[in-house]
């Protein structure tokens, strides 16, 4: 009886686990420390990195070379497994709308005020964690911004209390965003069905990512996603508004100055 009872937990634990969480959310396991959440019914894709094997890069066009290039381009000359945006970026075509720092490289100085949240990795020292996302309302970033030789900042997504802190609005756009969950897993996020971001949280917090906090990259034609690892690949482009004309046309990956690329350790 207890064999039994044994091979049933078996069983409902490799369930539980497996590619298939529910009818329409579908978890791979591409190797090792590396695993893709596919929602399609929501048409949501997240791919989970554990830090204990692989490493980011912040990579710049104007530290470079000043040349713009697709997540996919990014990926190909610089060998990553995966390139998400690092954020939006200004009128002039080149720098972050917010702070960002790569080692010794400044591609903008300026701390918006408006934005709170802050992607750190590339740490100087082991007291703080590999990667995280810095949230201004209550940690001292201050502080931590010396521990750390890469930050990107944007805008905020999930608070470190868990919480949906955007505002609700109509306006609907494809979503690329970055998250730290609750084991310290870096999710990269792209949502291609347009959605109002508040109601894209929500779906964020509702799915099985177990999710801490998330920082918002990029929205619209620019947001996209590359990856390719042992035999998945896959281009993730955005749009607007699923209503617009834009919807109809052919998606062309648009080239973009600032990525954030995936390397194995």
């Amino acid at each position: 009886m207890r064999v039994r009872k044994f091979i049933f937990l078996i069983y409902f634990l490799f369930f539980l686990f497996s590619e298939v969480h529910s009818e329409n959310q579908f978890l791979k396991r591409v190797s090792e420390g590396l695993s893709i959440l596919e929602a399609d019914q929501e048409k949501i894709t997240v791919i989970k990195i554990d830090t204990k094997y692989y490493q980011f890069k912040l990579l710049c066009a104007s530290e470079l070379g000043g040349t713009k290039m697709t997540p996919k381009g990014w990926s190909q000359k610089y060998n990553l497994i995966s390139a998400i945006n690092a954020g939006m970026f200004q009128t002039d075509g080149i720098k972050n709308v917010g702070y960002m720092k790569n080692f010794n490289h400044i591609n903008n100085p300026r701390l918006n005020q408006k934005y709170k949240a802050v992607l750190a990795f590339n740490p100087i020292d082991k007291t703080v964690p590999e990667i995280q996302i810095i949230d201004l309302t209550c940690q001292d970033f201050d502080k931590l911004k010396n521990k750390y030789q890469t930050l990107i900042q944007g805008i905020r997504m999930i608070s470190c209390r868990q919480e949906n802190v955007w505002e609700k609005q109509n306006k609907k756009w494809s979503t690329a965003a970055i998250g730290i969950d609750k084991n310290g897993n870096v999710l990269f996020i792209f949502g291609q069905k347009p959605y109002s971001v508040h109601d894209f949280i929500n779906i964020l917090l509702a799915l099985p990512i177990y999710i801490y906090n998330a920082m918002y990259l990029e929205g619209g034609p620019e947001a996209s996603l590359y990856f390719n690892s042992e035999g998945f690949e896959f281009e993730k482009i955005g749009t607007h508004n699923i209503d617009s004309n834009e919807d109809n046309l052919p998606q062309v990956a648009r080239p973009i100055p600032n990525v954030i690329g995936v390397i194995k350790k």
